[in-house]
């Protein structure tokens, strides 16, 4: 998995491994005994990759797209399965996102959507605080 990770994010970096080594400072053959799997590289390499490619540690390793075509996300950005819209809408939101965001039963949502972006879910909570930072007057009151 890293192998291909490391070779797909220096493609879409579009970087040379020699730009990769330098920048990491290991050698060329390095990256490329990485990229090929012949080797792994160590922690201190792993961590100077994944900052260099801005992407999550864990996905830098673990990351595989199942199929779905899909490029390894940057950090910060999650990618949690596909879910399957119920006979009266329901959707289930994966485990993973519910931990990672602190989801829990009862939880208000609000559903947004962009006609040309899509939808997105929100806790109503981060909404409100939203609304309460843009509630600003627009115009000052005047004295007159």
């Amino acid at each position: 998995m890293i192998s291909e990770n490391l070779k797909n994010l220096r493609l879409r970096n579009k970087l040379t491994q020699e730009q990769v080594a330098e920048q990491i400072q290991v050698s060329r053959q390095a990256v490329a005994k990485w990229e090929k799997g012949e080797s792994v590289p160590d922690l201190t390499s792993s961590i100077a990759l994944a900052n260099l490619f801005q992407v999550t540690l864990d996905n830098l390793v673990h990351y595989e797209d199942e199929g779905l075509g899909l490029d390894l996300p940057p950090k910060g950005k999650h990618f949690f399965g596909i879910v399957k819209l119920g006979e009266r809408g329901q959707i289930v939101i994966p485990k993973k996102a519910r931990e990672l965001f602190h989801l829990q039963q009862g939880d208000r949502l609000i559903i947004v959507g962009d006609e040309e972006r899509g939808l997105a879910i929100v806790p109503e909570e981060q909404m409100s605080q939203f609304f309460s930072l843009v509630k600003t007057p627009l115009d000052p009151p005047s004295d007159s």
